[in-house]
Formats: structure tokens, sequence, C-alpha cells
């Protein structure tokens, strides 16, 4: 790759620029210099972090590197190789990660700034900026190096409003993995505190989600390789979709796993993470969500970058075009993938709860039999009841759940030998800044290096113990929840999903009874703890007026 040439955007284009290196947190430097390595043709970055990114924050790559000349300009505002001089005028133009030059000049404002860089040259270059600019030679192979340490030391309430270093480190884990999938053919490494907690060996999609995942989750997944046209106000345009997703029977309790890029670029993006999610079709439950990485390259000149104070979200002309071809290419790359999903149901529906002060709700009720092995038809006076099991049954382990947990917590049951479960970087760093909460829910989880973490103990207070799977998702919502307020019944009603009946568990008539009397001794029956209807009620006129009948059954 030719080294690019660093110049001065004019004072027109510079107006019209919205997008730009704001530092607000650490995470934000990771991925300036990860967009500057990437634009640089880099092959290999390495990203080392201490404490929580604001001691130290180091991203070395093997791209082309910085002549002396262009290193010394990139340090100052507006100055860009980005953007074509020739076309500066128009940021639809803009084909990298980024535009308002090589984003050093915004982090140098508030920390210090190493800089070591060569193009190849016999001599390297050393830039040091700290309150003044120092530049020296230096020994490098091709490539740059940056260092930024002491990071908000003049702005203390910056400092103070960011998260534990757990959190801080959680974003930059995320967003690590985030680069990683979207661009599977670059070796990426993330170290913490002179420990490696990620890696990706840069040579397909299925390796970028061991990485960030696991073996087991890696091999239960399909690429997408999808090249249509799409009709544009000009014209037909060319769109490749790339990437990969899970099988429909790996899921998730938070829809974070979806993410979308595009031309490599990782960005939010609500419609296309619809797009993918929609792909899915009825294959995935509507409260779970898919794994799945989506790179799009749309046709030239369809992207506006410039919408965005920090580069997350870019503008699309031809969206309705692109959302469609991204929901076909999921759909057809799932065609041939595992579509079976399995689950255990749980027998426990003997033990009573405790005693509420009012009448049974269900206490006249009797049962018909079940529809289709997951409705339960009853018979209410002139009433027909149709009692959605799931649903009640997770109401009923929710409020076992909830009783359970005091001072003591949801019982744990140890587990002999101890297992070790992999995680992706956000999930670990989880497990460390919510261990007290984890300990509450019945996890005995500690950390093992890396990703890995050694679970010892799980939660076992409904009759049967959770498995490991049951942690991974807790922290998958730990990991992306921001309400800390009713964390904790969030993740009880998780617990509670977990063992509760499934669509395909067919009851005796003993059985579904049992279910009715449980769920007739909570406090709250007609609702799971998610928000559904547990019931639904269906009059006898309506069934008269549907029969073209009186009001009444005899007439």
């Amino acid at each position: 790759m030719a080294t690019p040439t660093i110049h001065r955007l004019d004072a027109a284009t510079v107006a019209q620029i919205a997008a730009g290196e704001v530092i607000t947190r650490p995470a934000r430097v990771v991925a300036e210099l990860l967009d500057n390595a990437l634009d640089a043709g880099a092959e290999r970055i390495e990203v080392t972090v201490e404490g929580d990114g604001t001691d130290r924050i180091r991203v070395a790559d093997d791209g082309c590197g910085l002549s002396r000349a262009d290193a010394e300009r990139a340090i100052e505002r507006h100055a860009t190789s980005k953007l074509p001089a020739e076309t500066a005028g128009d940021l639809t133009e803009v084909s990298t990660l980024g535009f308002r030059g090589e984003a050093l000049a915004a982090i140098a404002d508030c920390a210090r700034l190493e800089l070591v860089t060569n193009d190849g040259d016999a001599v390297g270059t050393k830039l040091v900026v700290d309150g003044e600019v120092t530049v020296t030679n230096a020994g490098r192979a091709q490539g740059t190096t940056v260092t930024v340490t002491e990071l908000f030391a003049d702005r203390p309430a910056r400092r103070e409003s960011l998260a534990g270093q757990a959190a801080e480190f959680g974003r930059i884990s995320e967003l690590v993995a985030r680069y990683a999938l979207a661009r599977p053919g670059v070796r990426f490494s993330l170290a913490h505190n002179g420990t490696e907690t990620f890696s990706a060996s840069g040579s397909s999609f299925q390796d970028a989600l061991l990485g960030v995942y696991d073996a087991k989750t890696a091999s239960r997944s399909t690429t997408i390789h999808h090249e249509t046209t799409i009709h544009r106000e000009t014209g037909e345009g060319d769109i490749s979709v790339r990437g990969i997703c899970c099988y429909p029977s790996v899921t998730r309790s938070t829809r974070e796993h979806v993410r979308c890029s595009i031309g490599g670029r990782p960005i939010t993006d609500s419609g296309l993470r619809r797009a993918i999610i929609n792909g899915y079709d009825s294959l995935v439950a509507g409260n779970r969500y898919p794994i799945a990485a989506i790179d799009v390259e749309p046709p030239a000149g369809t992207v506006d970058p410039n919408v965005h104070p920090a580069k997350k979200e870019v503008g699309l002309t031809v969206r309705e075009g692109i959302e469609a071809a991204v929901e076909r290419a999921v759909s057809e790359a799932l065609t041939t993938a595992d579509a079976r999903r399995t689950a255990e149901a749980a027998t426990d529906l003997e033990t009573e709860l405790a005693a509420v002060d009012r009448s049974d709700p269900f206490g006249e009720v009797r049962v018909i039999g079940p529809f289709r092995d997951l409705y339960l038809l009853c018979e209410d006076g002139d009433e027909l009841l149709v009692v959605d099991q799931h649903a009640a049954h997770e109401r009923v382990n929710y409020e076992r759940l909830r009783s359970t947990v005091g001072d003591e917590g949801v019982p744990t049951a140890p587990l002999e030998p101890p297992e070790t479960v992999s995680v992706g970087p956000a999930a670990a760093a989880a497990a460390e800044s919510h261990a007290e909460l984890l300990a509450d829910l019945g996890f005995e989880v500690a950390p093992f290096g890396g990703g890995t973490l050694r679970v010892s103990g799980l939660p076992a207070p409904l009759g049967r113990v959770a498995d490991t799977e049951l942690l991974v998702e807790t922290l998958d919502r730990l990991a992306a929840d921001q309400r800390p307020d009713d964390r904790q019944d969030a993740l009880l009603a998780d617990l509670a999903c977990h063992p509760s009946l499934k669509a395909g568990d067919r009851l005796t008539t003993s059985e579904a009874e049992q279910l009715l009397d449980r769920l007739g001794e909570c406090e709250q029956p007609f609702a799971c703890p998610h928000g559904r209807p547990t019931v639904c009620s269906l009059d006898e006129s309506t069934l008269a007026a549907g029969f073209e009948r009186g009001s009444t059954r005899f007439r």
C-alpha cells in the first residue's frame, strides 16, 4: 500500500464536518487509533491497556507508516490523508474509516502522546506531544506505534465521570471484538495489565468468532458471501454482504451480539440490525437474539459518514435496498444451517409457593387438555381459558426465585470438578465488575486467564442445577444492561426462564392441574416476569356470536 500524503483541509471542508475525534473515554482513543491503523493497511494490530485506559494505551501496527513530514503534519487540526485533496469538498468521497486527520491532534489535546513510525526508510521518527512537540530519530520496522498516557490528567471532572476499571476495559474489549469481526483478515490482539485477553488470527470469520466467543460457538456457524444489485436514483448499483451468523440454536438474551459494519467500519444501525434478525425469520424465539456479524459494501456514493460526532452511525441513501439485501443474505445462508432448538422440561410442579392472602383465581377451573403442546385449554364457568404453559411456569419459577433471594442469595450447587467457560471480553469484564451480584444469584465464578472463567458453583433454586450456558447469558445481560436499579429482577427473570416448560413439552392432566395450582399461588399470576400474559380468556357469548347462535348455549 502506498504511503498516503497528509494535507491540510481547506476552511470550506472543515466547516462541513460533523463527525470528529471527540475523546470522551479511553475506548474512543482506541477506536481512533484502530481506524488509523486499518487505513494504513495494517495486517496486524496489537492493543495494550493498563488500568482503565487513562494510565496507558498502546496501539502498534504493521501498516505503511508515516514519513517525518507527514508525522509532524498529522498532529495538526484538520490535516488528513483520508480525503483526496482534489475532492476535499465532497465528504461522500470518503472511503476510509475517518477523515479528520489521524485523530492525533484530538488525543494529544487531552493526554501525553508518543508516536513512533517508519514508512520504510532506514531511520524512523519519534514524535512526542507533551505540552510541546519533540521530534527525534527512532529505530522501528515499517508501521506505527502510538502510546497514550496521562489521559484526562488535566481534566479531573472527565476522569471522575468514567466507570470503574472493569467497565472501561469492557468497553475497549467489545470495541476490539467488533473490529475483529468486521475485519477478519486482520490479526488483532488485546492485553490488559500484562495479560493477553483476546486474540484473532486474521485468517477467517470463523477464527474471529472463535476469538470473541469459543470453539463451540464458532463451530455452529455459517459464513455469508452474497452479491446482488440494487436500484438507486442514478441507476443500478452493486452491493456485497459478507459475514458470519450462528445457527438458530445458538442464541443470546440481548441483541448486542448482532453486529454490523459498513465497508469494514463497525457502526450502530438499528435498521441493519433489524434486517439481520429478520433474516432468521421465526427460527429464533421472540425474546432471544442470534449471534451474527455482517459487513456491507454498498454502492459507491451511497454512504454519508458525516452524520455522527463519533462516527458510530452513517447515513444510507438507499437504505431500503441495503436492508432487503442483508435480510435475504442471512436467510439464504441459514437454509442449510442447523435449525434445531433443544430444551429440557422442568418437572417440579408439586412444590407449593408461599400462600397469598386472596382466593385462588383458578380454583374452579377445569383442564380440558393441551393444544399444540404449548397451550392449556381450560373451562372456567362461561369462559374458555387458554394458558401459555411456558409463561405460567416462568411466573411460578420467578416468584420462587425472588422469595429465595434474601441475605443468603440463591442456593448454589457445587461443581465437582469445576468447569471452565470461555466468554467474550465484555462478558469477562462483567464477571469481574459484578462478582457480588453473581454470587447472590448462585454463581461461583473466578477469572482463569484471558477470556476463560473457572466455574465452581451454579444456581440450584428450583430442584435442578442450571448449566454453564445460563452463566454466559447472565454475563451478556450484565455487559449490555445499563439499568442498575432493576438489574437483579431482570436476571432473576432470566434464571426463571431457563428451567421452565418449553413448547413441545406435553403435560398430563395431573401436571396441568398442578401448574394451575402453582400459578394461582403467585402474587401476580396473570403475566410472566417479562410482561407477557399467562392467560387469555374467551367468553361463551363470543363463541355463540361466531356460530350465529343466541347468547346462551341452549338456544
